[in-house]
């Protein structure tokens, strides 16, 4: 995918993700703002890179980006089995496996059905499918993710 539309940051970002996840074992996606920019939506501020994969391969992920776990309190609305920041990076980079939201008073898995390769200059990066995308900001639920799947809706119309 030509990279022209993104920040310097964030594409250096992307490329480091790329690059340092060559080697896992499991599928994985970069989701949240990144993965809306690497769709084409360039009105958007994205903060950070947001990656969701398998916890064995979110460990190995953060030592090759010289991150660290962080202990998750499963409070709030979401939880992971393996959380974790790289903030030495382009721009921070969040890890995630595991990733779970409540629903209720329960708490359901969050996680992606689809699995599409794009690229940033020649580095392979892996996205959920929009629609996938957007199942997973309903389920959220929160005003600003709401306002993210009507950014999305109106890719596929």
């Amino acid at each position: 995918m030509p990279a022209d539309h993104l920040p310097d940051d964030l594409k250096d970002g992307l490329i480091a993700v790329g690059e340092a996840a060559r080697d896992l074992k499991s599928p994985w996606w970069i989701f949240g703002g990144a993965a809306m920019a690497l769709y084409g939506l360039d009105e958007i501020h994205v903060p950070d890179i947001d990656v969701l994969c398998a916890p064995r391969d979110a460990r190995a992920l953060l030592a090759t980006l010289d991150g660290h776990v962080v202990a998750d309190p499963g409070e709030g609305l979401f939880r992971s089995a393996v959380f974790g920041r790289a903030p030495d990076q382009p721009i921070l980079i969040e890890v995630m496996a595991g990733l779970e939201v409540r629903d209720g008073g329960d708490w359901a898995p969050a996680a992606f059905a689809s699995r599409r390769q794009v690229f940033v200059e020649d580095t392979p990066l892996f996205v959920p499918d929009i629609r996938d995308h957007i199942a997973l900001y309903r389920l959220f639920g929160r005003p600003k993710d709401l306002a993210r799947v009507e950014q999305l809706e109106r890719l596929i119309a």
